[in-house]
């Protein structure tokens, strides 16, 4: 095969259409062949067809059977592109895979670069991961929650934590009132986590924690429940997300500067590395980057490059690459376009295992392995009808299936609206359930591999995520491209063209903008009064006149001091958790030395 002849984007220019690349193009190397010369395409019927030049079953087709149809029935008006607004051909055939080789662009299940999944059984072998996303109110009530899944048939926990928790203030803040408890559980100190982990065996169960500022004092407050539970730290398993460029990209919790920030982030590698070692250090987020209107290969690119700036912060804060990168892992967002979503989840394997391997020199397999979370789109869920919502999650939730998951939330039909009732959270874990045990879908590995479709759209999924990496490396990094704005504008750019879209109703969004109801049964939702505020604040003050006050002053000197310095911030904090320091004080102590960031806008 010769030369590759790809597009070539300069610094700012990516298109946010998904295709609207710089229209320069540059002659890159052959594709290495490998230690053999003998190349294993994909073989199909007229392949031959394709490499002779002469003309395929498609052109032929095209020619005989496509043009007298079109000149007597049109199709439909389109455009025919994915919900990115990625164009569509009508038809994928083998000129499409042609020069895809199986064995070095592909492979097989649970070989270099798994495309086909990091498992050679697939689900035969386990099933994902049925982790539902759940806090509110009280940690009493969470507790409760967390129990009814469990007995619902759970295999994971995922803990959503309050805004005031999220962005490390505790609920006698100014900025607090009106939020405690009201997006998520309300956390201030351990006797908050003890109290959400009540009777819950942390040995027996793995746990997911969406946070990111505060999230080295939330994982040290769950340590230490842990070991008065008197697990072993070197056994418990589980996730914190403690990924914080995509608060900076998409989300916006952020409470420090990038640079400290990602010091809070290597900090927890290097611990967990000796002393939690089962542990899943960040989950690299791609999730709130789509929700934040992103396309999915703006998704797919932005993610993965996050988790190559960890990789590279990691290791320049002396870390071995084999030591930290196997407990790094991912969470995708998916999304309504269900052969775009499977596609994206199947690049995401081959991207992140090359640049392991080629761009970081890792040597053990585990660290080429991505594994990810996946929940269905929460932007996707509509107010209006929301019944229509359980159809809409029930296809996002079979498209993380195909892609080959390792664990996975699926959305509730109310969550357009409130959190979810206990009734809509059943029926959402059931949704897996159904997918799991009736479908069939779990009986063969990687069902979809071999589409021309699917192949063609996941090497289209990889191209267009390296030319973005390409432009982001020119910048100087992810943290200089979120510094200059580069993934901020293009998310926004594209999030309005998406808008403009359903508003010219080239994207029907049933029962929004057709298929209208204009009468419409009112829905019974979880109400969150201000009685979890008013419980949460009685606790703080009881808790501030009973500590060993002296042992929370002592601690949060440490902290600062810690933090001035070069030493791993971990310890400190651990001693500030075991004395009952709660989360806005370990923050303000963190907020005296480093400061509070503020982004500039960006137009």
């Amino acid at each position: 095969m010769g030369p590759l002849r790809v597009g070539l984007l300069a610094p700012l220019e990516v298109g946010t259409s998904d295709v609207c690349f710089t229209a320069r193009s540059v002659v890159l190397p052959e594709r290495s062949e490998g230690p053999t010369t003998k190349r294993s395409l994909i073989m199909f019927p007229d392949m031959k067809s394709v490499l002779n030049g002469a003309e395929t079953r498609k052109q032929r087709w095209e020619r005989e059977v496509l043009q007298p149809t079109l000149e007597k029935s049109p199709e439909r008006v389109g455009p025919f592109t994915t919900i990115s607004n990625r164009p569509i051909e009508r038809l994928y055939a083998p000129d499409d895979v042609a020069e895809i080789d199986y064995a070095t662009e592909i492979g097989d299940p649970g070989e270099f670069p798994f495309v086909r999944g990091i498992h050679p059984t697939g689900y035969r072998g386990k099933l994902w991961t049925m982790r539902q996303f759940a806090g509110f109110g009280t940690p009493e009530e969470t507790n409760q929650r967390y129990r009814d899944l469990i007995a619902a048939g759970g295999t994971g926990l995922s803990v959503a934590f309050d805004l005031p928790t999220l962005m490390g203030r505790d609920p006698d803040h100014e900025l607090s009132l009106g939020e405690v408890g009201k997006c998520g559980v309300s956390i201030m100190s351990l006797a908050d986590m003890e109290r959400l982990f009540d009777s819950i065996s942390l040995g027996d169960i793995t746990t997911s924690m969406t946070i990111n500022s505060p999230a080295s004092m939330i994982f040290a407050m769950y340590l230490v429940v842990a070991e008065k539970q008197g697990a072993d730290w070197q056994k418990i398993s589980g996730t914190i997300q403690n990924d914080i460029l995509k608060e900076f990209i998409a989300q916006k919790e952020y409470i420090f500067p990038p640079r400290p920030s990602m010091r809070l982030v290597t900090d927890v590698f290097a611990f967990c590395a000796k002393e939690v070692p089962k542990w899943n250090t960040i989950s690299v987020s791609g999730y709130h980057i789509r929700e934040a209107g992103s396309t999915a290969l703006q998704e797919l690119a932005f993610t993965l490059r996050d988790g190559l700036e960890y990789v590279q912060y990691g290791i320049d804060a002396g870390l071995d690459v084999d030591e930290f990168v196997p407990r790094l892992s991912f969470f995708f967002n998916s999304h309504s376009d269900f052969f775009e979503e499977i596609a994206k989840y199947r690049a995401a394997r081959k991207l992140w295992a090359e640049a392991m391997r080629d761009r970081f020199g890792a040597k053990n397999p585990r660290s080429w392995q991505l594994r990810f979370h996946t929940q269905t789109a929460g932007v996707s869920l509509t107010a209006q009808q929301p019944y229509n919502n359980v159809v809409r999650t029930a296809l996002q939730a079979l498209a993380a299936v195909l892609g080959g998951t390792n664990s996975l939330h699926t959305n509730s039909l109310d969550e357009a609206l409130a959190l979810p009732t206990k009734e809509s959270a059943t029926i959402a874990l059931r949704t897996q359930q159904i997918i799991a045990h009736e479908s069939g879908v779990t009986n063969v590995v990687d069902p979809l591999g071999g589409s021309y479709f699917v192949e063609s759209l996941t090497r289209d999924m990889e191209e267009g995520t390296l030319q973005y990496w390409e432009a982001i490396d020119r910048l100087g990094g992810m943290v200089e491209a979120i510094e200059l704005g580069y993934p901020q504008k293009e998310i926004a750019e594209a999030s309005y063209q998406f808008q403009q879209s359903v508003e010219r109703r080239e994207k029907i969004i049933v029962g929004v903008n057709d298929f209208i109801q204009h009468e419409e049964k009112p829905l019974e939702i979880l109400y969150i009064d201000e009685t979890a505020a008013e419980t949460q604040l009685a606790r703080l003050e009881a808790l501030k006149r009973t500590r060993n006050n002296k042992e929370v002053r002592h601690t949060l000197d440490r902290l600062r001091e810690t933090a001035r310095g070069t030493g791993n911030t971990m310890p400190a904090i651990l001693d500030c958790v075991r004395a009952y320091v709660t989360v806005g004080e370990m923050c303000d102590a963190l907020r005296d030395v480093w400061g509070e960031y503020e982004e500039v806008p960006v137009i």
